[in-house]
């Protein structure tokens, strides 16, 4: 095995697995080096890909640029479902169980059969650096391996710290060490570490649960998929369970409150807002009773259940009696208990917006050494660092994704402009312009980029070009076909629930009809035979045309922020649609323009489209 590379990457995580097969597949020779060869790609916590908020957004976009995420999920999961089915496309969103043994697995796979990528275990402890660029990596062992460009996915190994009640010993996971020599080697090379925490639950023996107390929550009957690739499969799916916390369950945490690593002070980081342990719940919402717990299956050919909504880290004897006040646990035998871990992360502030460090030239990051929580926020910033390390390498431009074109924009824009004093977690509300970055579209947005870089292949891009043109055909047909009002036509708009019809109309004006689905329009035309997917695509871009067009004009305005002014004198606290947050931090930071603003940390989108609405007429809000 060679020891002189192009590009390294550090940690074989969700952000290592995809940064390492992206530079690779660009044709850079890559080491990819982690401390076991046997946890690449491990689920550590949460054993899913996708969910509420951003993450399936997250996941389809980096399928879409030609990543590996959504492939090996949809080749791995349990049970797969559609969040959100009743509301708008623009917060739709899937969610997999997987078998976290099989993702590693399959992970594993395609990483070792990669062209151009060396996979291979070590512990780095430095990364070698000559007149403020880098030269390589060394390794506990003194091996040196020397590349232009280096990738740190190193999750929460950094100064890794775990605890369990008073208990606090070293280590990055759970039976793994933590890595102290290269938070020391990082701090010498001029750059600011930081620490956050997080958390995991217990897991139980899924033979000791009392599933008749429980309410079964199985897997879509539809078939569902992440990557826009893969084929549907029918393949028999487990459920999940979920049941809720009792006035016993309260009362055991409130009791022992004092054994909690959050209360006594033994973990000194801040944890995820988004997925807080039960303790911060009972703190954050005395009066809430009923949390609910979902028992999620860790794999096909294992006992162990992931439990949900039960994050803890007290002692251990304080978790089994949480555990067995919970209806349908009162038997229920832990077979791990859960922990917080407490790492170095690297504000991610000391970033460019291509990952690439301000300090050091070639030193990239990605995951949750930037702050980041979640698998697929990890790997989103993995593909992008893996192109732009690639990219560095061979001579060419970076690739930044604008906040209007994907959710991974979003994402590293926030990270790098505004920063994160807790670990993020992409929302949908973060995108002011979520209706443009639908989970069903990412493909439409992302797929020509991919395939322009060189991710996506020459077969893949023919299917997407066969969809894409479907699409712009049935939408003309749609346009150019014309519903006379007959007696025959207004009998079945009546029958199908929607209003009379006085006038020739498109089908197009016909979809646009809320009550109606483009199922419905073969009873007024000859209507094509077409895949699931174009029809989803078809029926959105109709139904939600105005919207989208609006959306459209909005993009364009927000290219010409930088160009509003902000009066110094304006005075925030008059402006009621503005958070309190918001408030406070643009007084405190007084920005000189809109762009300026919308890049503050702890200033919204929603924040931002008030101010843009408050500056056409702002005499009133500016002070004497």
């Amino acid at each position: 095995m060679s020891k002189n590379y192009d590009v390294i990457v550090v940690g074989a995580g969700h952000a290592g697995c995809e940064a390492a097969y992206a530079a690779a597949k660009l044709g850079c020779r890559t080491l990819l080096l982690t401390i076991n060869l046997s946890t690449i790609a491990l689920m550590p916590c949460n054993p899913a890909i996708g969910g509420p908020a951003a993450k399936s957004h997250l996941v389809r976009e980096i399928d879409a640029l030609g990543g590996l995420m959504g492939r090996i999920i949809d080749n791995s999961f349990l049970n797969i479902r559609l969040l959100n089915e009743s509301r708008g496309p623009a917060v739709r969103a899937l969610r997999a169980q997987a078998d976290k043994v099989l993702y590693q697995s399959l992970m594993t796979q395609a990483l070792e059969s990669a062209p151009n990528l060396d996979v291979r275990q070590g512990i780095v402890t430095e990364i070698l650096v000559e007149d403020g660029a880098v030269q390589g990596v060394k390794t506990k062992h003194g091996v040196e391996f020397t590349a232009p460009a280096v990738i740190l996915a190193t999750g929460t190994f950094l100064r890794g710290v775990l605890v369990v009640g008073q208990l606090r010993y070293p280590g990055g996971r759970a039976g793994e060490p933590g890595v102290n020599e290269l938070s020391e080697n990082l701090e010498s090379l001029g750059i600011e570490l930081s620490r956050f925490q997080s958390a995991t639950p217990p897991r139980l023996h899924a033979d000791s649960v009392d599933y008749e107390k429980l309410t079964e929550q199985p897997g879509s009957p539809v078939p569902l998929r992440f990557s826009f690739d893969s084929d549907h499969d029918d393949r028999p799916q487990i459920p999940c369970w979920y049941t809720r916390t009792t006035p016993k369950t309260i009362e055991v945490i409130r009791d022992n409150l004092h054994h909690s690593p959050i209360q006594s002070g033994s973990v000194v980081g801040e944890g995820p807002r988004f997925c807080p342990s039960i303790d911060r719940k009972v703190m954050r919402f005395p009066d809430k009773l009923d949390h609910q717990v979902f028992l999620e299956p860790e794999g096909r050919y294992t006992k162990e259940l992931y439990c949900l909504g039960l994050t803890t880290a007290m002692p251990e004897y304080v978790q089994e009696e949480i555990v067995r006040s919970i209806p349908g646990l009162e038997h229920a035998k832990i077979m791990r208990p859960g922990y917080a871990v407490e790492y170095d992360y690297i504000p991610p502030s000391q970033m460019t917006l291509s990952l690439e460090s301000r300090v050091v030239s070639g030193l990239f990051t990605a995951g949750q050494i930037n702050g980041t929580s979640g698998y697929e926020e990890a790997a989103a910033q993995g593909i992008i660092a893996g192109i732009n390390a690639a990219h560095k390498v061979l001579g060419k431009e970076p690739v930044i994704l604008r906040r209007s074109e994907a959710y991974i924009g979003v994402l590293v824009d926030d990270l790098v402009t505004k920063g994160t004093t807790e670990p993020y977690r992409m929302m949908t509300s973060r995108a002011e312009y979520r209706l443009l970055l639908r989970v069903d579209n990412a493909d439409l947005r992302l797929r020509p980029l991919g395939y322009k870089l060189g991710l996506v292949g020459e077969e893949q891009f023919a299917r997407f070009n066969d969809k894409r043109r479907l699409i712009n055909e049935t939408i003309n047909w749609l346009n150019v076909t014309r519903v006379n009002p007959t007696a025959e036509v207004r009998a079945k708009l009546q029958e199908l629930g929607s209003g009379d019809l006085k006038k020739s109309v498109s089908l197009a004006d016909l979809l646009q009809r809320p009550e109606l689905s483009f199922a419905d329009l073969k009873f007024f035309a000859d209507c094509p035979e077409l895949p699931g997917e174009v029809i989803e695509q078809v029926e959105i871009s109709v139904k939600y045309a105005g919207y989208v067009e609006r959306q459209l004009r909005q993009v364009a305005e927000f290219q010409r922020l930088e160009d509003v002014k902000i009066p110094d004198n304006i005075d925030y606290m008059k402006i009621h649609g503005l958070r309190t947050e918001a408030r406070e931090r643009l007084t405190a930071v007084r920005p000189v323009n809109l762009g300026q603003a919308a890049r503050i940390s702890g200033v919204s989108p929603a924040d931002i489209s008030v101010l843009a609405v408050v500056l056409k007429d702002v005499d009133k809000y500016v002070s004497a």
